[in-house]
């Protein structure tokens, strides 16, 4: 493939294109579910196919094919549709400038979970989710398993030559429970399928599913019984993937310099972090400092390039409470005389690359979680999303749990359910007191970011220690 890249874009150069670059993927997935004991869902798919894309006269052109033996006419295509849109009166596309790259890059794995025979992987989720089923009050135990290789070839006009195989996989368990008229789940790591990383089969068996089922299916079941949260203002104990995505949602997709300049705002809106808010802005107390960085050991927002062949990297956000980045592509970044951190990334061969996060993280504090406790009397430790809704600027928003505990005298004592939360996300940040340290912060996987349209998902990571936050709007959802 890399002479027929290089042949397509020896033809564009010929054309007197001002860039172009041409994306070779394949890609593979596997997905296992299974209820009460029983697989449901045994799936494996491939896909592999070329995208190109053109800049001419300041307009941008894309096209791609499967068909790799005349992968040119996608080039062709491309440079057509550059042509015709730069009729229009749309300001020109320039690019920030990057050394061009010539590497090879690979995620660190010990086990291909693709190479794990598949009788192994049926007996463990069959296993779980009958272990699961167990409890009297529960209806359904569910487990479930993903993986996901990604291997690319990316070439540019520049003299870019990239190779790149990402492994990405994930697992999580549920258990639902129903009584008294409502029905209840506990998920573990995680909801939304569970707790995904950049790494192998290793960590599907480090997760501690087993360990964790009677827990889940005993905290299931005490859910039934146990009352709707009052409202009223609480102090607020965010655990790590709860705030993973309070991350997400109200200062990673905000910070996606496209929805700010107003060239993608579909599913999630634009961004209230406008430009003059730059270097000047204060997001949140002096206990917040959030990171970007595609450099996370097992992050799965961990990558060497994004699809512009810009390298990932590793910079700040908001700086104790002051916001002072964004996330950009080279368009982006050279409207803004910023420097590409390597953000853009298509889902597939067949899609534009789009701004998409990293891992974008809440640096640790220095509270240990007992001292934590400790200090919070009164407070609502919240733990595991099970809804959300932020409005079209990333200002309001609310969000649903499974579960909630009272803290008393250092420990969590009584448990709500339906426990939601609301509020505006800088007021909300400003309320953060307290972020715990480096041993209690971890790399939270979610692997279901959509965005653009035609939709793309992208595999994220939010690094994340438990934190406080005073006086928040708090209740049940009903």
């Amino acid at each position: 493939m890399k002479a027929t890249l290089q042949n397509l874009l020896s033809s564009l150069r010929r054309r007197r294109v001002e860039y172009a670059d041409a994306r070779y993927v394949e890609l593979e997935d596997e997905t296992l579910a299974a209820r009460n004991g029983t697989v449901e869902v045994n799936s494996r798919g491939t896909s592999r196919g070329v995208g190109v894309r053109v800049l001419w006269n300041g307009s941008w052109g894309f096209a791609a094919t499967h068909d790799l033996e005349n992968a040119g006419e996608a080039a062709d295509r491309a440079f057509a549709v550059a042509q015709a849109t730069a009729s229009a009166s749309a300001p020109r596309a320039r690019l920030a400038e990057v050394a061009p790259a010539r590497a090879l890059w690979k995620t660190p794995f010990q086990t291909d979970p693709f190479k794990v025979p598949l009788d192994r992987k049926v007996a463990l989720l069959s296993s779980l989710s009958a272990d699961l089923k167990k409890g009297k009050r529960i209806r359904s135990g569910e487990a479930s398993y993903s993986a996901y290789r990604t291997k690319k070839l990316f070439a540019s006009t520049e003299g870019a030559l990239i190779e790149q195989e990402i492994m990405e996989c994930g697992a999580g368990i549920v258990a639902v429970a129903a009584g008294n008229g409502v029905v209840q789940s506990r998920s573990f790591p995680n909801s939304h399928r569970g707790d995904f990383v950049t790494g192998g089969w290793e960590h599907i068996e480090g997760m501690g599913l087993a360990a964790n089922v009677e827990r889940v299916r005993e905290e299931a079941a005490a859910l039934l019984d146990a009352p709707d949260l009052p409202d009223g203002k609480y102090d607020l104990i965010l655990w790590g993937p709860q705030l993973a995505l309070q991350i997400h949602e109200s200062c990673g997709h905000p910070i996606e310099l496209d929805r700010v300049l107003g060239t993608e705002q579909s599913l999630a809106g634009g961004s209230f972090l406008q430009p003059d808010k730059l270097g000047k802005f204060r997001y949140g107390s002096e206990n917040v400092t959030i990171s970007l960085d595609g450099t996370i050991p097992g992050g799965l927002g961990s990558y060497g390039f994004d699809d512009e062949g810009v390298p990932t990297a590793r910079g700040p956000v908001i700086d104790c409470g002051v916001f002072v980045g964004y996330l950009t592509s080279r368009e982006t970044a050279a409207k803004m005389k910023l420097k590409p951190n390597g953000a853009m990334r298509a889902d597939s061969w067949s899609r534009l690359p789009l701004i998409r996060m990293m891992n974008i993280s809440l640096e640790p504090g220095r509270w240990d979680t007992a001292e934590l406790l400790d200090d919070s009397d009164g407070a609502i430790l919240v733990d595991v999303n099970k809804s959300w809704s932020i409005d079209d600027r990333r200002l309001n928003f609310q969000f649903g749990c499974e579960a909630a505990w009272e803290i008393r005298g250092g420990k969590k004592t009584k448990m709500y359910r339906n426990p939601m939360y609301s509020g505006m996300t800088p007021q909300f940040w400003n309320s953060c007191d307290a972020v715990c340290a480096k041993p209690h912060w971890r790399v939270w996987g979610v692997p279901n970011c959509g965005k653009g349209v035609p939709g793309q998902t992208a595999r994220v990571g939010h690094g994340a220690a438990p934190a406080r936050f005073r006086g928040i709007q708090m209740g049940a959802s009903r």
